[in-house]
C-alpha cells in the first residue's frame, strides 16, 4: 500500500510534456489493460477509448482544445467517449460476452439481463448521458494509477469542446460523445507544477466516520 500512495504522491497533472519521449508499446498496452480490467456499473463498459498518435489530427484537435499543449506534446492521447444513448443492445451484448466466456447458457442469464433493461432502459437520455459518462472516469483512474506506478506521467482534461472532437473524431454516428481526454508521456524539465506541493483537504475535512 505505501508504494500506491508513494506513486499518487508522485503523480500530477502534467502541463508541459516532454515532446521527445515516447511510452513503450509495452508500457502502453499495460496501461490499456488496466483500462479493459476497470470496474463499471454492471460491468457493461458504455464507453470506447480511442488511442490517437497521429500528428495531424492531434493538430486539428488541439484548438478545440483550448490550444494546450499536452494535446500535441504528449506520447499519446486517449480520448474517452462514452455512448451518447442505449437500448437492450448495450446489455445483450454483455450477456452475450458472459456467455461465451464464462460457458453460461443464455437462458440462465434472462433474469439478470431483465433486472438490468429495468434499471437502465427506462432511464431518460439526459439520465443515460451522465451514467456512462461517470463510468469513463472510473476507467481514466485506473489508467493514471496504472501510469503512475510505470512512472508515467497523465494529464487528465475536460479543457476542450466535446461537439468539435465529436465531429473531428466521427463519434456521432456511433452513437458516443466525447467525455475526457487523458494525455499520457514524460513530464519536462520545465514544467515548473511538478514541484508544487499537493493541495488538497485535510482528513477532517473530507472524511466523516459514522
Amino acid at each position: 500500500m505505501s508504494t500506491t500512495l508513494e506513486n499518487l504522491n508522485w503523480r500530477y497533472a502534467t502541463k508541459k510534456f516532454d515532446a521527445t519521449k515516447k511510452v513503450s508499446e509495452k508500457d502502453l498496452e499495460t496501461i490499456l489493460k488496466a483500462i479493459q480490467l476497470s470496474p463499471s456499473s454492471y460491468g457493461l463498459q458504455p464507453y470506447h477509448i480511442l488511442v490517437v498518435t497521429d500528428e495531424a489530427l492531434r493538430k486539428e484537435l488541439q484548438p478545440a482544445s483550448w490550444n494546450q499543449s499536452q494535446i500535441v506534446d504528449a506520447s499519446h492521447m486517449l480520448v474517452f467517449a462514452a455512448k451518447s444513448g442505449f437500448g437492450n443492445e448495450l446489455v445483450d451484448e454483455y450477456l452475450e460476452n458472459v456467455s461465451n466466456t464464462r460457458g453460461v447458457h443464455p437462458e440462465n442469464l434472462k433474469g439478470y439481463g431483465d433486472f438490468m433493461k429495468s434499471k437502465l432502459l427506462d432511464l431518460s437520455n439526459e439520465v443515460k448521458a451522465a451514467w456512462t459518462s461517470r463510468q469513463t472516469y472510473i476507467a481514466a483512474q485506473s489508467a493514471m494509477v496504472a501510469a503512475a506506478e510505470l512512472k508515467i506521467d497523465t494529464c487528465p482534461m475536460e479543457g476542450f469542446e466535446p461537439a468539435k472532437y465529436d465531429d473531428i473524431l466521427g463519434l456521432k454516428d456511433k452513437g458516443l460523445t466525447s467525455v475526457m481526454v487523458l494525455t499520457i508521456g514524460y513530464r519536462s524539465e520545465e514544467d515548473d507544477t511538478q514541484n508544487y506541493p499537493k493541495v488538497r483537504k485535510n482528513n477532517e475535512e473530507l472524511f466523516t466516520h459514522i
